[in-house]
């Protein structure tokens, strides 16, 4: 997030001002997390693998502290009982999509749906999953993602800190 602030205050005079500057910045944000997800991969794919690399590579399994794991089989069981009390027509489409990971044309097609259908039936299954799971955690949308404040202004004061390092953009008449 640093590092989108820092490129649009250096970027600041090519902002053109056909989208709203929010967007313009979060674009801005997406590509830097993108160029980072893009460099944090750099390991071969498992296919392009000869089967000798295959066979010496081990992943360590992955073991939770029992507290982790009893949160997460807790929440496996609302999630489960979430979708599972849904009406048919919903539930069904969150299944394929969601769970068996289907396309929307291969869903629209074993449901003789249209594409536009499975999407809203999608959309809507996924708003009352949402609003049945808030009231299961007890909490209220506005209160699932509290502001931040220390981690802000730490942000904040960060970015100003590089931008002070950096030469100052000229400045062009009527900024």
């Amino acid at each position: 997030m640093q590092d989108a602030y820092v490129r649009a205050f250096q970027c600041l005079g090519q902002f053109a001002g056909r989208a709203k500057f929010s967007t313009w910045l979060t674009r801005i944000a997406v590509h830097e997390a993108l160029a980072r997800a893009h460099k944090a991969k750099r390991f071969e794919e498992w296919d392009d693998m000869n089967e000798n690399m295959q066979g010496e590579i081990g992943a360590a399994p992955l073991k939770l502290n029992p507290e982790s794991e009893t949160a997460s089989v807790e929440m496996n069981k609302i999630l489960e009982q979430a979708i599972g009390s849904r009406p048919e027509q919903y539930r069904t489409v969150v299944m394929m999509r969601d769970v068996e990971e289907m396309t929307t044309g291969e869903t629209a097609e074993c449901l003789s749906l249209t594409e536009d259908y499975v999407k809203i039936r999608l959309h809507r299954a996924h708003g009352m999953l949402r609003k049945e799971l808030y009231q299961s955690a007890r909490i209220s949308e506005a209160n699932a993602f509290p502001f931040h404040a220390p981690r802000c202004d730490r942000i904040a004061t960060n970015v100003f800190a590089r931008l002070a390092t950096l030469e100052t953009p000229q400045r062009r008449v009527g900024i």
